[in-house]
């Protein structure tokens, strides 16, 4: 039987390598803008941006030398802060090839991981639609 999706305002389908622009900054920071405002907000991650929710990261980023008291979270964390202040308004989904394909497993606990030919429903269930990165 088909499983069916909430409604979102906005889907955030981050797409690719994450790391090669502020993309994940500036996804991260538009799902909160948009959460802070009332909107429910899907996002989606294929391609190498499936490893920003691995909890191999752990909470926080090595040590920078620059600034070496600071503390700085890694992306897990983002996504989990982000998951914990808006559960009823925010999902997040990865796709299960490529977590699969490029060793993204286990992602932290509140991530579903779906197949990839679901992702035309995902489309369906959203209001809107971001692409960020290639496709």
């Amino acid at each position: 039987m088909a499983r069916s999706l909430p409604r979102a305002d906005v889907l955030l389908a981050l797409m690719g390598t994450p790391h090669i622009s502020d993309m994940v900054t500036s996804a991260v920071r538009l799902a909160q803008a948009l959460l802070e405002r009332g909107a429910t907000v899907h996002i989606w991650t294929c391609g190498h941006a499936t490893g920003l929710t691995r909890q191999s990261l752990g909470e926080h980023k090595p040590r920078n030398i620059v600034s070496w008291s600071q503390d700085y979270p890694t992306s897990a964390t983002l996504a989990k802060d982000l998951l914990d202040a808006f559960p009823d308004r925010l999902t997040w989904y990865s796709c299960r090839f490529c977590t699969q394909e490029r060793g993204s497993e286990p992602h932290i606990p509140q991530i579903t991981v779906r197949p990839p030919f679901t992702f035309d429903a995902h489309l369906e269930a959203a209001d809107k639609t971001l692409f960020l990165g290639v496709f």
